[in-house]
């Protein structure tokens, strides 16, 4: 970290919430011949809540994950207030967004095959990672408000919120990447704060729109670069899977420097020894590194929880983004005394104490 940052109690969240103007609207998407008509698909729904004593010049614009919505932002599924009502009630204007092709933002069949997460997914990889464990780090998870199986009322409420979501990632990343370039056209200069799978898509829209991403708050952001990471259990934690990121970190084209004409351009090199006991091995470029132009000139934030799946790789991400040039500072939350976070950072029992993490590395960034 460039940065030392407290972890401090998050301010009491007392009182009324006071908000000036609300609203949505879509953005992006295009017209298509159907076999029995036009229709439009990628367009993307947007939710906004603007306070009455805004403070900050720019908004923060929330990105979900896999098989997620804009609901992950606006509460959490044992009723206390979320990440939209934390911004907002420090003065930041808020956008929540549900990824093209899902929940209120529709989807056809054209669009392509939608997959989905089943409930022993859910809990072995985000609700109750202890329970059988599969990577090292999964048995320190305790921050979920419950017991995280199926039948626990806030797990219940957790899961009817998964969406069906295209099973094409790659597609997924261009649509979203299109209608969130569309969105900045729309209200301008704005901070994305991302959430896992979403990660690939602050990376894109800031290539996209370099000039009106002010900076990227990245939660636990898709990764590992270039390879999936395929996690077995002990004692041989870890494997590589499919190459999926050809351009490191998105599947998309990302501007490199020097230029690319292709992804096959770029090479890459994997670690001969993991940087630590239960990490995995990094995958970066080969030297001398292209730079990544675009993104050189936007600070970004990466947070990290101790129990979650992206515990093992988080890292690799870090050093790939300083590698290609990038502004990165890296936050494990172990180290500011937050124990036993999980993947979804945003509805865990400390999750206000994470978003102050957050809003206080925004205001120190941007402070007069």
């Amino acid at each position: 970290m460039s940065e030392q940052i407290q972890s401090g109690a998050a301010s009491p969240d007392e009182g009324p919430l006071c908000i000036s103007k609300q609203g949505y609207f879509f953005v992006g998407g295009q017209y298509f011949e159907g076999p029995d008509g036009r229709y439009m698909g990628g367009q993307m729904y947007v939710e906004y809540q603007i306070p009455h004593d805004q403070k900050h010049p720019y908004p923060v614009v929330f990105f979900s994950g896999g098989g997620q919505s804009g609901l992950n932002y606006t509460g959490t599924p044992d009723g206390r207030e979320g990440w939209a009502q934390f911004f907002l009630r420090r003065g930041y204007a808020v956008y929540m967004l549900d990824q093209p092709a899902r929940a209120r933002s529709p989807s056809h069949p054209e669009m392509g095959v939608q997959t989905r997460h089943s409930v022993a997914r859910v809990e072995q990889q985000f609700t109750a990672p202890s329970r059988k464990p599969m990577w090292p780090q999964a048995a320190l998870h305790t921050q979920f408000p419950g017991a995280g199986v199926e039948g626990d009322p806030t797990f219940d409420q957790c899961f009817a919120q998964n969406f069906p979501s295209l099973a094409n990632f790659a597609r997924q990343q261009e649509l979203n990447r299109d209608a969130g370039a569309a969105l900045l056209d729309k209200i301008g200069p704005a901070i994305l704060l991302t959430h896992s799978q979403s990660g690939t898509f602050g990376w894109l829209v800031a290539d996209a729109r370099p000039g009106l991403v002010k900076a990227i708050l990245a939660m636990e952001p898709s990764g590992p670069p270039v390879r999936d990471n395929v996690t077995n259990g002990a004692p041989h934690w870890f494997e590589d899977g499919r190459l999926t990121k050809p351009y490191g970190l998105t599947a998309p084209p990302l501007a490199y420097d020097p230029p690319l004409k292709s992804a096959d351009e770029l090479k890459f090199v994997r670690q001969d020894a993991p940087d630590g006991d239960g990490l995995v091995r990094c995958w970066g470029q080969a030297e001398p590194a292209r730079q990544l132009t675009n993104l050189r000139d936007v600070p970004v934030l990466v947070v990290m929880g101790e129990a979650s799946y992206h515990a093992p790789y988080d890292h690799c991400t870090v050093a790939y983004l300083r590698q290609a040039g990038v502004q990165v500072d890296f936050v494990r939350l172990a180290d500011l005394g937050m124990a036993g976070n999980g993947h979804m950072l945003m509805i865990e029992k400390n999750n206000r104490e994470i978003a102050a993490v957050a809003e206080e590395w925004v205001r120190r960034r941007f402070a007069p």
